[in-house]
C-alpha cells in the first residue's frame, strides 16, 4: 500500500494503517527531535506529542503538501515551542560538577568506535564541543535549518515548507548559520 493509500485508510479509521504510517516515520521524527533538542528525554516527549497531534488532526490533512512536510512541520513547531519555554526556564549546563571535578556531559556518552588514537579522539572531542557551542549560539531557526540540512539531509525547498517559509528564506538562514559555523571552526578547517 502506498503512502497516500495508507493516509486515506488511517483517515477512515484503520488503526493498522495508522500504525504502519507511524512505523515508517518514527525513527526520522525521533532523530529530528533529538538533533534539535539535544535531549533524549525531551525528544521522546516531542515524538509522542507529534504523533498524538497527527492522530488527532489526520482528518484535516488534505494532501496540499507531502505528508513528510506536514509531519516535520508539526515536529519543528513543537521543538520551537519547547525551546522557547526552556529559555524561560533554567537550562541544564553542559558541564556538571562531580566529585572528581567539572565534567562535560558529552564526555560521559560512551564512544563505541574502533579508533584507538587518543590524539584523534581528543581532536574529535574538541571539534564536537566547538560545534555544540556554535549550535547553541545560533538562533533556534538557524539551528533548525542547519540541522535539517546537514543532519537530516533535507533539501532547502522541503526545509522552507516545514518552517512555513520560502526556499530562499531557508537558504539565507542556512547561509548565516554556515557562516557562523565556519568562522568558529576556522582553526579546525584546512
Amino acid at each position: 500500500m502506498d503512502e497516500a493509500a495508507l493516509i486515506r485508510a488511517a483517515q477512515a479509521g484503520d488503526q493498522d494503517a495508522f500504525e504502519r504510517l507511524v512505523r515508517s516515520y518514527d525513527q526520522p521524527v525521533l532523530r529530528l527531535a533529538m538533533n534539535l533538542l539535544r535531549s533524549s528525554e525531551d525528544a521522546y516527549d516531542i515524538y509522542q506529542e507529534a504523533f498524538l497531534r497527527v492522530y488527532r488532526n489526520l482528518d484535516s490533512f488534505r494532501f496540499d503538501c507531502s505528508f513528510h512536510t506536514w509531519l516535520y512541520r508539526i515536529v519543528t513547531n513543537l521543538c520551537l515551542d519547547h525551546l522557547r519555554k526552556k529559555k524561560v526556564r533554567r537550562t541544564e549546563p553542559a558541564v556538571v560538577e562531580t566529585e572528581d571535578g567539572p565534567m562535560d556531559r558529552m564526555d560521559s556518552v560512551p564512544e563505541h568506535r574502533a579508533d584507538g588514537d587518543p590524539q584523534r579522539r581528543l581532536l574529535s572531542a574538541e571539534l564536537r564541543g566547538k560545534i555544540e557551542e556554535v549550535l547553541k549560539a545560533m538562533t533556534a531557526r538557524e539551528r533548525m535549518v542547519f540541522e535539517m540540512r546537514h543532519y537530516q539531509g533535507m533539501r532547502l525547498r522541503a526545509i522552507g515548507d516545514v518552517l512555513g517559509t520560502t526556499e530562499e528564506a531557508a537558504k539565507n538562514c542556512l547561509f548565516r548559520a554556515t557562516q557562523k559555523m565556519r568562522s568558529a571552526l576556522g582553526e579546525f578547517l584546512p
